[in-house]
């Protein structure tokens, strides 16, 4: 009889770490979120369509597999909200990007906004933050961070600036 793990949950483990790793990019040791968000950029500049309902589709699908990935890569590495998920980052930044056109500097724009967003955590990011600790807790502070983001890069855009 062996410990092994049997090789179902052994590959669960797999693509959920990967998923929940930003295809691997949350394992750079310097700011993993940045990182993260740097392949969520990627994935906006290379799929991100003009259509609104497509974008909030992109969000959904990636929000709930966050979720369950999250849950699965904190439950491996035995931590609350493990350093190494930045699948949040992506989904957050995506939210930031709802309803803006990608021309170059806004991504940028969105981007750093985002970024200080979910490094401050304001209410009520702060509170998830600290309050849930599973795959919702992990992903929902993002979410705030990524709606904050977005209300401002609304406002900059009505503000032509």
């Amino acid at each position: 009889m062996t410990n092994a793990m049997p090789w179902k949950i052994r590959i669960k483990n797999v693509v959920a770490i990967f998923f929940a790793t930003g295809f691997g990019s949350g394992f750079i040791p310097l700011a993993p979120g940045t990182w993260g968000s740097l392949v969520g950029a990627g994935l906006i500049w290379q799929f991100w369509g003009e259509s609104i309902a497509n974008q909030i589709i992109w969000i959904v699908l990636l929000g709930a597999l966050g979720v369950w990935v999250s849950g699965v890569t904190c439950h491996y590495f035995k931590r609350a909200d493990c350093q190494y998920i930045v699948i949040d980052e992506i989904v957050g930044l995506m939210i930031t990007m709802v309803g803006i056109p990608i021309a170059g500097y806004e991504l940028v724009i969105g981007f750093l906004l985002f970024r200080f967003f979910d490094v401050v955590k304001p209410v009520p990011a702060n509170w998830v933050d600290r309050k849930l600790k599973n795959g919702w807790g992990v992903m929902l502070d993002d979410v705030v961070a990524g709606v904050y983001g977005n209300l401002v890069m609304h406002l900059i855009l009505r503000a032509k600036l």
